[in-house]
């Protein structure tokens, strides 16, 4: 058994590494629980024996040396890191002690008040503004130095690069603002899914997402992905007052900083529970992944008296949710066949609950995502889950390896169909060529009936597996044709006459979807929804679409040559030809309903974005509306948006609205729009 000083010696060199594969190399190696365990037990250690404790320990230090990639840069103020607590009894145990040190320093009279913030898992950053003008922004690094990241924070749409002050005020000379960037999490699982298909290696979670953007040599790739900010705090200042953490966001909100809509003020510390277990519940439910929620006594000059312990300030601290990240070990690494014959490996893994879910399955993208992560069958493995992305294993745990581990190799031959795999050139993602593979097949009928294209409910996966080995379903067009065999269907095991007639009525009403959503379900190679929309815009009609050369393809708003062309090879197939002539035939739109955008209409040249329920409108009627008045609607808030109309229960982009100034209007305000009866709002300035 070790001695305590050579324990210490190996749980410093541990957490070490894990902070330099974490802060530096964005790569995490161990899951959260296992690295606080490390650090609970240092610290202990540390405390029995104060002389185990030196000034270099990780207990006394923040993240890790900057890379060396960027400039160095010292902060004006260091920046802390946060003491963990893990369940209701260690936050009142902090709270019990911090009161016990406003005692001694004379304090013990004042009232408790705290500001309970989410904690956003992203990448700290240091904003430092001169006079009002953004000068220079930071990575947190060691605390004391970061990477100068200036040229990359600017290309984030929700930062000022003026404060916005009220008329007459004099902004303060120097202000060090502290807040996290993030990529969201449909972004992060857009951009994963896209850097899959593309053949690239994949982020191993938002948090390293959003840190990779951030650190590219090259601005012009950290503005290609939609990184977002939250700002929490102000370090250095000079020439500005604050008399109490909220007032602190008040200015931050005022000033034109994101500040998260959500954060709240509370009295006591059985508030403060409440309160971080109101964010464990909803954590899910948020476009953005947290790990737990900050509490910080509220005043400012308690603050100061407070002070800090090593890295951890007194008056703070991190209240820890459940991990998102468990460890299991891998048991199997199996291949799957997607509807374009891509063939992508996932984890079968021993089960384990992660975020309050029991994982099985974990995806692993794509051959060189396992090779990155230096993947062997029987390891031991870090499994994370955030929100509603799919289950993903981060890395092996290699110290704990045994030697009976074995290296996974992809097949030379489909899984599905037993056809010779290719590998196109340039590309990482191996593919099976057969069109007719079944489960190219099933994937793409899948594709076809899902929410976002026909939206047929019913018509799942299992449910198109059993349909297609029943020699049913062969084709998009084959859906259309279910109702010839009803009988059959009613004597199959496990439907009766209810569910089969919801099924066919299900399917009536996708007749009526969007020739918008035909298009996108037919699954053509990089064509998703979006663009979809776009090929549409210029080939109004199936007629249209059919007669369009590379050219006219590539008129469609964010359509290239490449895209261009996947589309003509998809339509140069006659088998594809005669299925959407067959769609046609069975009643399926193939005509845009939406006039042309008018040049002079009461939106022309306008971008709008549509959030929470309108009464007037349905979403896709919404949308409908700003084409016919010459706009155009998009579903993200970004610095272009001309204004935001918020229905019932908006989400999310009403806050980031507010935070980059975008006007935002109700409902009545936008039928006037719409009616010419009063001008489109404009934004101040």
């Amino acid at each position: 058994m070790p001695t305590p000083a050579e324990r210490a010696a190996e749980l410093r060199e541990l957490i070490d590494a894990a902070n330099h594969a974490y802060y530096v190399l964005d790569q995490p190696t161990v899951d959260d629980a296992v690295y606080d365990g490390w650090m609970r037990e240092l610290q202990a250690l540390e405390a029995d024996d104060p002389a185990l404790q030196t000034p270099a320990s990780p207990t006394q230090r923040v993240g890790a040396a900057p890379s060396g990639r960027f400039p160095p840069v010292r902060h004006l103020r260091p920046m802390l890191s946060l003491a963990n607590a893990r369940g209701t009894d260690e936050l009142v145990a902090w709270h019990r002690r911090a009161r016990a040190v406003m005692e001694q320093e004379g304090l013990g009279s004042r009232p408790d008040r705290f500001v309970v913030e989410p904690k956003i898992d992203g990448l700290a950053i240091s904003l430092t503004y001169e006079d009002g003008r953004f000068v220079q922004g930071a990575t947190r690094g060691d605390g004391v130095v970061g990477e100068d990241v200036t040229a990359n924070l600017r290309t984030i749409a929700g930062l000022p690069d003026r404060l916005r002050l009220p008329d007459g005020a004099s902004p303060p000379r120097v202000v060090e603002v502290r807040g996290e960037v993030y990529l969201p999490l449909a972004a992060f699982a857009e951009l994963n899914a896209a850097r899959a298909e593309a053949g690239l290696p994949t982020f191993a979670n938002p948090r390293n997402s959003a840190a990779g953007s951030l650190r590219q040599l090259d601005p012009r790739a950290t503005a290609e992905r939609p990184l977002s900010i939250w700002c929490y705090s102000v370090g250095h200042r000079d020439g500005l007052e604050l008399a109490s953490q909220w007032a602190t966001l008040e200015w931050l909100r005022e000033a034109g900083f994101p500040v998260n809509p959500d954060i709240r003020v509370v009295e006591t510390i059985e508030q403060v529970a409440e309160e971080c277990a109101a964010w464990e519940e909803r954590r899910a439910a948020v476009d953005f992944d947290i790990d737990g929620a900050v509490v910080k006594i509220d005043a400012v000059d308690v603050q100061d008296r407070l002070g800090a312990v090593g890295r951890a300030p007194r008056w703070a601290i991190a209240y820890k949710f459940a991990p998102t990240t468990a460890t299991t070990t891998l048991l199997d690494i199996m291949v799957s066949v997607g509807r374009t014959g891509a063939l992508v490996p996932f984890a079968v893994l021993d089960p384990v609950s992660v975020g309050g879910a029991t994982v099985k399955l974990a995806t692993l993208h794509n051959q060189e995502d396992v090779a990155r992560k230096g993947l062997m069958i029987g390891d031991r493995v870090i499994v994370q889950r955030a929100g509603d992305v799919i289950p993903q294993v981060v890395g092996p745990l290699t110290q704990e390896r045994t030697g009976d581990e074995r290296p996974f190799a992809m097949p030379d031959r489909c899984p599905a169909c037993d056809t010779p795999v290719v590998q196109p050139p340039g590309e990482v993602q191996m593919r099976c060529p057969n069109r007719s593979c079944p489960a190219q097949i099933q994937q793409g009928l899948f594709h076809f009936a899902s929410r976002g294209a026909l939206d047929i409910e019913g018509l799942g996966e299992k449910t198109i597996r059993r349909f297609y080995d029943e020699g049913l379903l062969t084709s998009f067009a084959d859906i259309y044709d279910l109702h010839r065999h009803r009988d059959r269907l009613v004597a199959m095991e496990g439907f009766k006459d209810v569910s089969v007639d919801n099924l066919l009525a299900a399917v009536e009403r996708s007749k009526e979807r969007p020739w918008s959503r035909v298009l996108y379900g037919l699954g053509i190679r990089h064509v998703g929804d979006v663009t979809a929309e776009a090929v549409v815009a210029v080939c109004p009609s199936l007629d249209a679409l059919l007669a369009a050369d590379v050219e006219t393809l590539a008129q469609a708003e964010g359509v290239g040559p490449v895209v261009a062309e996947s589309i003509r090879e998809f339509l140069a197939s006659e088998d594809n030809r005669d299925l959407l002539e067959r769609l046609r035939a069975a009643g399926l739109t193939t005509e845009s309903d939406e006039p042309p955008r008018p040049a002079d209409g009461p939106l022309t040249g306008r971008t709008v974005v549509i959030t929470g329920g309108l009464e007037a409108f349905s979403r896709d009627e919404a949308k409908r509306a700003v084409a016919t008045a010459g706009g155009k609607a998009t579903g993200s808030v970004s610095r272009s948006t001309s204004f935001v109309v918020a229905g019932a229960e908006p989400g999310s982009k009403l806050a980031k609205a507010e935070s980059l100034g975008v006007p935002v209007i109700d409902e009545a305000a936008f039928l006037a729009v719409l009616a010419g009866e009063r001008p489109p709002p404009e934004r101040e300035g």
